[in-house]
């Protein structure tokens, strides 16, 4: 299920102990606040608890900021932190982008007809060759090319309009360069890939290509928060497709761009509707 309209969301997490689900649902029922939706989970291994709420206040002069300082004050007994989103935001983003435009054109479509609650305040890439097609929805886009060179220098030039957009979140949407150590650190848990995970997995030139070889039966991409280990952060979402002995090379690369483009979109819209906690190496996730 999505976020409902109208409904606020409260996430915390803190050590596991007895009462957390009590502190937050006593807490919103006397602020006058209908539970619309409610997750949690306890990590047994970690000893660690989360959850995630959604209300709709039944008051009309609901006060978030008295809301807030109100709960400070009972969270601390649990050492919880929290997190209040109001409904209808729209968590600004950027996207960044190399040649391929199946990814971006899925998330340009969601983000016009509001099925992504995003607002893109740019897009940038490597290469020329999409601009146009930001033009087209009316967004900035930033070409900003790359050698082993100036890997230093373009990646500053990122920077600079990542945090003078204000993006909460990056999207690398079939973005085709190694992001450096530092970028890494700087965009940890707010940083999203793509990339395709065949089965079994084939890496390098022409991965499609290898796995037609190989008569593979799955094809499958996997979304997943960046880190310094290429490809290896913490996944959010994966999907597979079954393919078969009729289908050539094409149809893999076919098959393969459909699923990235599902799944990156399931990954995005997890993460801005606060469904996403990261903890350690792994995700927490409360499904829609």
């Amino acid at each position: 299920m999505g976020r409902k309209e109208g409904s606020w969301i409260l996430t915390a997490q803190s050590p596991s102990r007895l009462g957390t689900v009590d502190v937050v649902t006593r807490f919103l029922k006397e602020q006058s606040c209908y539970i619309t939706e409610q997750n949690s989970f306890d990590d047994d291994p970690s000893g660690r608890f989360f959850i995630r709420t959604e209300f709709r206040p039944l008051d009309e002069d609901f006060d978030a900021e008295v809301f807030q300082s109100g709960f400070v004050e009972r969270a601390a007994e649990f050492e919880m932190s929290f997190e209040l989103t109001p409904p209808g935001r729209r968590m600004p983003v950027v996207i960044m982008v190399s040649k391929a435009d199946h990814c971006l054109n899925d998330l340009l479509y969601r983000y016009r007809t509001g099925q992504l609650p995003i607002e893109i305040r740019a897009i940038v890439s490597n290469h020329p060759d999409l601009a146009s097609l930001a033009e087209w929805h009316g967004i900035p886009y930033h070409h900003f090319p790359i050698t082993p060179q100036t890997k230093a220098e373009q990646e500053a030039q990122v920077r600079e309009v990542i945090d003078a957009s204000g993006a909460e979140l990056v999207i690398l949407a079939r973005y085709m360069q190694v992001l450096s150590s530092e970028m890494c650190t700087r965009l940890s848990g707010r940083a999203i890939n793509i990339h395709h995970s065949l089965l079994p997995g084939f890496k390098g030139a022409r991965p499609y290509h290898q796995a037609y070889e190989k008569g593979v039966k799955l094809v499958g991409a996997t979304a997943h928060y960046i880190n310094d280990d290429l490809d290896e952060g913490p996944i959010i979402t994966q999907g597979v497709e079954p393919v078969g002995h009729t289908d050539y090379p094409e149809d893999l690369i076919a098959k393969g761009r459909d699923i990235e483009c599902l799944t990156l979109a399931r990954a995005v819209a997890l993460h801005v509707e606060r469904r996403v906690f990261l903890h350690a190496s792994r995700t927490v996730i409360f499904e829609r």
